[in-house]
C-alpha cells in the first residue's frame, strides 16, 4: 500500500470519481438501469456524502483517484443499518489489498457513526467483491433491505458491526 492514500472525498474529486465509477460499469458490463450508474448524484458525490452519518472515501495513487467507497444510512430502513455504497476500483488496483483497506476504513466509520449493521448490494458475477465481503463477515440475505432503487442488483448481504 506504499504511495496509496485513503482519504475523504473533496469537492474537486467529483469528476474523477464519477468517471471512475462509469468506467468500471463499462469494463464489467454492469447493467446501467436499476444500478448506481443511474443515481442522480453520481456527478455530485462530495455533496451527497456531506450529510449526517455519511462519508465517502477515495483511494489516491500518485495524484490519481483509483478507487472509492462510502457509507450512508440505508434508505427506508432501521436507523441502525448503514449501507456500504459505490465501492469501485480501477483494474490496476485489484488484488493488492486496497479493497480490504477501504472496507476496513468504511466499516470503522460506520461504527463511529453508531451503526449496528452494514448492508450491501452487488451483482452475481462480481465474485472478487463477494469474496471480500464474505471474508469481512458479510452473509447473504434472501431479500433486499431498505429501498436503494437498485433493482438490478440481486445479491444482498449484511454484516453485524
Amino acid at each position: 500500500m506504499q504511495n496509496w492514500v485513503i482519504r475523504k472525498i473533496k469537492i474537486e474529486d467529483n469528476q474523477s470519481v464519477a468517471r471512475l465509477i462509469r468506467s468500471v460499469f463499462d469494463e464489467m458490463e454492469i447493467p446501467k438501469v436499476g444500478t448506481a450508474y443511474e443515481d442522480p448524484y453520481l456527478d455530485l458525490m462530495f455533496q451527497e456524502y456531506n450529510k449526517p452519518q455519511s462519508a465517502y472515501f477515495v483511494v489516491e495513487h500518485e495524484g490519481k483517484i483509483v478507487g472509492c467507497a462510502g457509507i450512508a444510512p440505508l434508505a427506508n430502513e432501521d436507523a441502525s443499518i448503514c449501507e456500504l455504497q459505490k465501492m469501485y476500483f480501477l483494474p490496476e488496483t485489484r488484488g493488492l489489498g486496497i479493497g480490504s483497506a477501504m472496507m476496513e476504513k468504511c466499516l470503522e466509520q460506520a461504527m463511529e457513526f453508531g451503526f449496528k449493521k452494514c448492508y450491501i448490494e452487488t451483482m452475481p458475477f462480481m465474485h472478487a467483491a463477494q469474496k471480500l465481503y464474505k471474508k469481512t463477515g458479510f452473509t447473504y440475505l434472501n431479500a433486499p433491505l431498505g429501498n436503494t432503487g437498485h433493482n438490478s442488483c440481486p445479491v444482498w448481504m449484511l454484516k453485524d458491526l
